[in-house]
């Protein structure tokens, strides 16, 4: 049941990801971050009272550093998905596994765990290898997926999109350190969306606020919606995975959302991505489940990420 929960979250994301696009075409990032932020609070302020779990919270600093870099993710991840083919924009935000690996390999070279070119070494290089050669693949990977949109002049977006995965690897540490210090994920992710709904509100004095169609604001309605589902059924996953071997399994499949979100690509959009393009798209979901592997015996006890 647990995979079927993650399946389901896997879909709801990347159909989220489907109302972005077509929404993208009458509202800009900060409007569909505002809206995402604000039906998500309402959701998550609903669920928190049917579960009993208070919003009140003692690390008010953490869900500020939180919600900033991961507001900031969730509008350049919209960005890309509004100018990028979808499945281009959906394995792009994925890679934040990959950067988590980077951010690890780079931690031990900082902390003199590898050892210096010439000198023995201190048996850390093996332990070291694999998660080296998972941040190599996954960018080799990047490149081969963004020299097709560098043809088509979508570089800048393509860069939105990969800021928007590094950015996401920053906020899921965070939710990492507010999980070890115990607070529940419903009060996370309601703190999130706060922020989310109070920063689009910000971007929106700047970048304006569109003229408004009941029509293609109905796309709003789903967006945020379906965020919430997403997030409900990757935490009940997560909760039903009693063991390590389950839980890995419920952590890779969440790159199912890159196969639902290439057929809505397909399907709905019409994008037609090389096969260069696809030969990077599986090297970084290759990488990214080898991170995600070995960021569980580094991590057990890690929560869900966050899309």
């Amino acid at each position: 049941m647990q995979a079927l929960w993650m399946l389901a979250a896997a879909f709801f994301f990347a159909t989220m990801a489907v109302c972005v696009k077509f929404a993208s075409v009458h509202f800009n990032s900060a409007e569909l971050v505002f809206y995402r932020g604000l039906l998500g609070m309402l959701f998550m302020w609903a669920l928190a009272r049917t579960r009993g779990v208070t919003l009140a919270t003692r690390y008010p600093g953490m869900h500020m550093w939180r919600s900033l870099v991961g507001v900031i993710s969730l509008g350049a991840w919209f960005y890309a998905i509004a100018h990028l083919p979808l499945a281009t924009a959906m394995t792009l935000n994925y890679m934040s596994s990959v950067w988590i690996a980077t951010f690890l390999v780079g931690g031990a070279l900082l902390m003199g765990l590898l050892p210096a070119r010439g000198k023995p070494g201190t048996g850390t290089v093996a332990s070291q290898g694999p998660l080296v050669l998972t941040v190599i693949t996954g960018f080799i990977g990047v490149v081969m997926m963004l020299r097709p949109t560098i043809e088509q002049n979508q570089a800048f977006a393509g860069l939105i999109g990969l800021m928007s995965g590094l950015l996401a690897a920053f906020a899921y540490m965070q939710v990492m350190a507010l999980a070890r210090v115990g607070e529940p994920e419903t009060r996370t992710v309601f703190y999130f969306a706060v922020g989310s709904a109070v920063a689009g509100g910000l971007g929106m004095l700047v970048a304006g606020i569109s003229e408004w169609h009941w029509k293609p604001a109905l796309w709003l309605i789903p967006l945020g919606v379906l965020a919430s589902l997403g997030q409900l059924c990757m935490t009940r996953a997560y909760s039903m995975a009693k063991t390590r071997s389950a839980t890995l399994v419920v952590a890779n499949l969440q790159y199912s959302g890159i196969v639902f979100g290439a057929i809505y690509s397909l399907v709905l959009f019409g994008d037609k991505i090389p096969l260069l393009g696809w030969a990077g798209m599986a090297l970084i979901v290759a990488s990214g489940i080898a991170a995600t592997v070995l960021r569980a015996r580094a991590a057990p006890g890690a929560p869900a990420e966050e899309h």
